[in-house]
């Protein structure tokens, strides 16, 4: 975990457990390496519209994101998966590694988390690399929403 996220989870009084682990790139390989989790698995999706607006989709690692459903419901045009490039440069975070933690370093993204995500009791997700699991509980990872300033917001994603 980077130096500047652990600084800011400390200032934040966000609890945390670490689960060390050989990297992982996808849900897939996530499922093969990592057994008897005690958190809800879960993916990060990293969006831009036509507009390079940036969107950060936390959801469950098993759900498929409906992409025309999310469009109409933001009311966008066109949605895409950002750049590695616009990546690193928006949320200081390289491809396989991305994570609602990445937030901490947003400046035009707009964070999506899932609503039955939302509601687990204990979530997983990457501390901005990918060999490790940053386990939170729920009231933890209100802390952690409730402490940023970007533009949010908890919906039901299909």
């Amino acid at each position: 975990m980077d130096e500047h996220l652990k600084k800011y989870l400390s200032a934040n009084k966000i609890d945390y457990k670490i689960h060390e682990h050989p990297a992982v790139f996808t849900v897939k390989e996530s499922k093969k390496i990592i057994k008897n989790k005690s958190y809800f698995h879960s993916k990060s999706l990293f969006l831009r519209d036509e507009n390079k607006n940036f969107y950060l989709i936390c959801m469950p690692a098993e759900k498929r994101l409906d992409m025309k459903n999310l469009k109409e419901e933001l009311s966008l045009g066109e949605l895409h998966f950002a750049s590695p490039e616009e990546l690193k440069k928006e949320l200081n975070l390289t491809p396989g590694s991305v994570s609602i933690f990445g937030m901490i370093y947003a400046k035009n993204t707009f964070l999506i988390i899932d609503k039955e995500l939302w509601n687990a009791e204990s979530a997983g997700f990457h501390p901005n690399i990918n060999t490790k699991t940053l386990e939170i509980s729920h009231e933890n990872l209100e802390k952690f929403y409730n402490s940023l300033k970007s533009k949010k917001e908890i919906m039901q994603l299909g």
